[in-house]
């Protein structure tokens, strides 16, 4: 087989065209510290990485969220065991300090009925609590303050007779009978939330449906915290107006005790729902903690897998880099030999 000096030149170039590209990929990879950087490079891990990453991407959203809900119920138990601190303090001390036969003048209870009123107004504050500009207690309202507290005529035809406190939940008297069915409905306001259970909506219509067990619901409707409505005897179920008519007995000049004892009691029932309210908090923050856990894991998770796909071994890269300028460098030398003597050099 004859081999000419032409296609030894071929040859060479060729073989020396792909030493400079292996060494091109081998210098991109150390610098890039990437195994590929285009899918035609490696079509089936591109794909692969693809895949990875907006299954990252959408973990570390859902991450995100479940913080920011946490930070939310957070300030949600926060208010509500502040309601619950300050409403122990009231019926065990001052509720039944009052009761003693020694606290019975007018001017002791005076003081008693101020303190009443006193926390009836922080009992409001709680209850109006926000954070980063959104009411906790609100529902799914959250941009409006949830409570309103008002002294308004008993009889709306005299500006000038008696008054009585007027506790309105989003507009809507809290004490007003005729308002139950509407009191009741804002009671089951919910604002879900898409933690990455696989959210399940339905849609019929206009009307939206969210399947309960597919997201979590961030509201907690402040007449659930502090109650709504009347009793069958006709005392207020809550807390807040409790506080001043509590706070009206005590102010009489004959006080009232059976009627006292009624409303301490009444109060008290009050107070247990709202710890009621504390538990279910701390149930739900455990399970955002869970659901925090596990998406961090799912987060470590992909970042290995993404890692494995994607980034190069650096110590393997560097080894190849050296190996590929090694070929190149040796491939220049034997350029030089590429041509060897023939028989035309010894011709005289």
């Amino acid at each position: 087989m004859r081999i000419t000096t032409n296609a030894i030149l071929r040859n060479y170039k060729s073989n020396l065209g792909t030493s400079l590209k292996n060494l091109d990929t081998a210098r991109t990879q150390v610098m890039t510290q990437r195994k590929f950087n285009s899918t035609a490079e490696d079509p089936s891990n591109a794909l692969r990485a693809a895949i990875l990453e907006r299954k990252y991407v959408k973990n570390e959203d859902y991450l995100n969220i479940v913080k920011d809900v946490q930070s939310f119920q957070d300030s949600q138990e926060d208010a509500a065991m502040q309601i619950e601190t300050l409403a122990k303090r009231l019926s065990k001390q001052y509720g039944l300090e009052a009761l003693n036969g020694t606290n019975g003048s007018l001017e002791t209870r005076e003081t008693y009925a101020d303190a009443w009123r006193g926390a009836q107004e922080s009992l409001l504050l709680s209850l109006n609590a926000s954070y980063e500009g959104k009411y906790v207690f609100a529902g799914s309202d959250g941009k409006t303050a949830p409570f309103q507290l008002t002294n308004e005529p008993v009889n709306p035809a005299d500006p000038d007779g008696p008054t009585k406190q007027v506790l309105r939940y989003r507009g809507v008297d809290v004490n007003d009978p005729a308002n139950n069915a509407v009191l009741e409905e804002l009671s089951k306001d919910t604002l879900f939330v898409d933690l990455g259970f696989g959210l399940n909506v339905d849609v019929t219509g206009t009307n939206i449906d969210i399947d309960s067990s597919s997201a979590f619901n961030t509201s907690l409707p402040g007449i659930n915290v502090a109650g709504f409505g009347k009793d069958d005897k006709g005392l207020t179920n809550n807390i807040v107006l409790l506080c001043g008519e509590i706070a009206d007995v005590l102010d009489a000049e004959e006080m009232d005790y059976e009627k006292y004892r009624e409303l301490l009691g009444k109060f008290d029932e009050g107070r247990n729902n709202v710890l009621e309210k504390v538990t279910v908090l701390g149930t739900q923050t455990e399970f955002l903690t869970t659901t925090k856990d596990r998406l961090e894991t799912s987060k470590t998770s992909l970042s290995t897998q993404i890692d494995n796909v994607v980034n190069i071994d650096m110590a393997e890269a560097i080894m190849n880099f050296s190996w590929a300028q090694y070929a190149y460098n040796s491939a220049l030398k034997v350029g030089n030999n590429i041509l060897t003597p023939s028989f035309i050099d010894f011709m005289s």
